[in-house]
């Protein structure tokens, strides 16, 4: 009997030893499972800029503590939504959107919502679907810093064209109403003007060409990003015109800077990109953690915007304009793109249109004297045309 009772205790060890085994495990999964788990989609990642705000909010969001599940639509509106619904089915914490088309967003959006998914507008804000939290530059700051460029460079006034994004992007209505408010009452007129549905630069192209079939008596362009302005640079070059017709968009993009350098781009709105990432991941995971983002926190979200129903926070950074005269300072020693690359055509011991005398520090070397006396005149044209 004593010998039974001896086994029992030992097989009941056994079994509770086995038991806490087995739980050990499952308790790891549990802590692993409470990760923030944030799904952030892409519209595509044509336009420069995206993989920089998708390189910068996935490395703050893992300093958080998070995971980040990163899709891209590729301009399918679909697809987007499509992938709205994984992230539903996946159980996400969070989701931050880079909308295609906002307003066929707005049902999926309150879908998640409804499962107590965070939603927070990236850049692009969704009408009527009451999100958590947008966060964009002062998109009607960087129309009126393109028409104060435009005024500036085109100080007699004349014939402009307006080459605006696409019509299901809102922020494209905030930029023009900032352009269009500007440069009223000026010497500038609007000869011609039309949309890139999807942001298509191609679409671009044919706007100035269309335009040109009008008149071609122009004095500048107002694109709504640099990858627009690339192709009505091409454009204008076709027709002989780039260099001589001032060309403004927004983006800061690398091929942006070096046409500004060059002479065939007047000006181009840098928006920090990281910045914008950087803070939208921590708001995304302060969010899921509960927190008052309003009135607490690194970055208090102290504004509101009206998506057509309701008021949304909106947090709101400003844009910088960039031309020869700061270019330098805001884009290299920023950090943004390396002097090597936005010099990238511009050879050594050469004055890029607008320099004045100024010549850009590289390698001390002299171009023979008859074409640095071509290089001086060409400098003097310019600072007289400035």
């Amino acid at each position: 009997m004593k010998r039974w009772i001896w086994l029992s205790a030992v097989l009941l060890l056994l079994l509770s030893g086995c038991g806490a085994h087995v739980q050990e495990p499952e308790s790891e999964a549990g802590a692993e499972e409470k990760k923030i788990q944030i799904g952030l989609s892409f519209d595509s990642f044509v336009i420069e800029r995206w993989l920089r705000d998708r390189d910068m909010f996935v490395s703050t969001a893992q300093s958080l503590g998070a995971e980040v599940n990163v899709q891209v639509a590729n301009g399918v509106v679909e697809e987007q939504i499509s992938q709205i619904e994984y992230f539903i089915q996946k159980k996400m914490d969070a989701i931050v959107l880079i909308a295609i088309d906002g307003k066929a967003l707005t049902d999926i959006v309150q879908k998640a919502q409804e499962q107590g998914i965070r939603v927070i507008c990236y850049d692009r804000l969704i009408p009527d679907a009451d999100a958590d939290l947008y966060i964009s530059f002062d998109n009607r700051k960087v129309g009126a810093l393109m028409g104060e460029q435009l005024m500036k460079a085109c100080p007699d006034g004349g014939n402009i064209f307006a080459i605006y994004g696409s019509p299901t992007d809102l922020n494209v209505n905030a930029v023009v109403e900032g352009f269009t408010e500007t440069i009223a009452g000026s010497d500038l007129t609007i000869a011609y003007s039309g949309y890139c549905d999807n942001w298509l630069a191609e679409l671009a192209f044919d706007h100035v060409n269309k335009g040109l079939a009008l008149t071609d008596d122009i004095v500048g362009i107002m694109c709504g990003n640099d990858d627009l302005a690339s192709q009505a640079v091409k454009a204008l070059a076709e027709n002989k015109l780039a260099g001589k017709v001032a060309v403004v968009a927004q983006d800061a993009e690398l091929a942006a800077c070096q046409r500004i350098v060059e002479g065939t781009q007047e000006m181009t709105v840098y928006k920090p990109v990281e910045q914008e990432a950087s803070i939208a991941a921590a708001l995304a995971v302060a969010l899921v953690r509960g927190e008052d983002i309003t009135s607490s926190g690194e970055y208090p979200v102290t504004q509101t915007i009206s998506d057509g129903t309701h008021e949304v926070p909106y947090y709101s950074i400003d844009p910088v304009a960039v031309t020869l005269e700061n270019i330098d300072e805001i884009i290299i020693e920023g950090g943004f793109h390396s002097r090597e690359d936005v010099y990238l055509n511009i050879k050594p011991g050469e004055i890029p249109p607008g320099h004045s005398l100024h010549v850009i520090e590289q390698e001390a070397t002299f171009p023979p004297a008859s074409e640095l006396f071509w290089q001086l005149r060409k400098a003097y044209y310019f600072t007289e045309n400035l």
